[in-house]
């Protein structure tokens, strides 16, 4: 079982339970979290590229913080793309988090610990100031057209939306597109429409990039 809630200040918190052997699909959203187990795991997952599949060996849950596109990176003290596709151990990033996993074993609410711990981080570093227009930009705007209204030139745009992201902006208007689908396709919107309202060619060119980002048709993806 997955579930969400809002989260001052992060995109969200959240926590998945699994009752014994479980295999999850976690796919591309340009987003950054920070996890911990009750098996005493806690790592970072950084911008996905391509789905990750989970696997749960027993029954456990998973607690973890999210950050939007372009604000995690701010979070773990490194560039966006050295994150990319991977699953790090939290540790690596910060230093010794023996003192945090004393608080998350502790804790009636592992996700206010963790998150709490994060805007700590989040207000001593903050993310790329332009980070967040170039999120708001990309889904509309040519790359040559959005480097020139951010007064920077198409290798600074590219440079700076690795770090922010952890990927160039091309790639991150294909992530983001394909997160925007996906969550109309899970709210009920028929696929065709999907197609139409994101931006794609056709609901055949959206189920290709399905298939490229996820590994499955979207009809399975989205399947409760």
């Amino acid at each position: 079982m997955y579930v969400e809630r809002p989260f001052a200040g992060l995109a969200c918190a959240w926590q998945r339970t699994t009752a014994g052997h479980e295999t999850g699909r976690v796919v591309p959203d340009g987003c950054t979290d920070v996890m911990w187990s009750t098996s005493g795991e806690l790592f970072v997952a950084g911008p996905d590229t391509r789905a990750h599949l989970t696997t749960s060996s027993g029954p456990g849950t998973l607690f973890g913080v999210r950050f939007g596109p372009g604000t995690g990176p701010a979070v773990f003290g490194v560039p966006g793309h050295v994150l990319r596709d991977e699953r790090v151990p939290l540790a690596e990033l910060w230093g010794p988090t023996a003192r945090l996993e004393d608080e998350l074993g502790a804790a009636d609410d592992p996700c206010a610990v963790l998150g709490a711990a994060a805007l700590g981080r989040l207000r001593a570093r903050p993310p790329d100031p332009v980070a967040a227009a170039i999120a708001a930009a990309v889904p509309t705007t040519g790359v040559a057209g959005l480097a020139a209204d951010l007064g920077l030139s198409v290798r600074q745009l590219h440079r700076r939306s690795l770090a922010a992201f952890g990927y160039g902006p091309k790639v991150l208007h294909r992530v983001l597109r394909f997160h925007r689908a996906v969550g109309l396709a899970r709210a009920g919107v028929p696929f065709a429409e999907v197609a139409h309202r994101t931006g794609y060619a056709d609901q055949a060119h959206l189920s290709r990039e399905v298939r490229d980002l996820a590994g499955v048709p979207l009809g399975q993806l989205i399947r409760p």
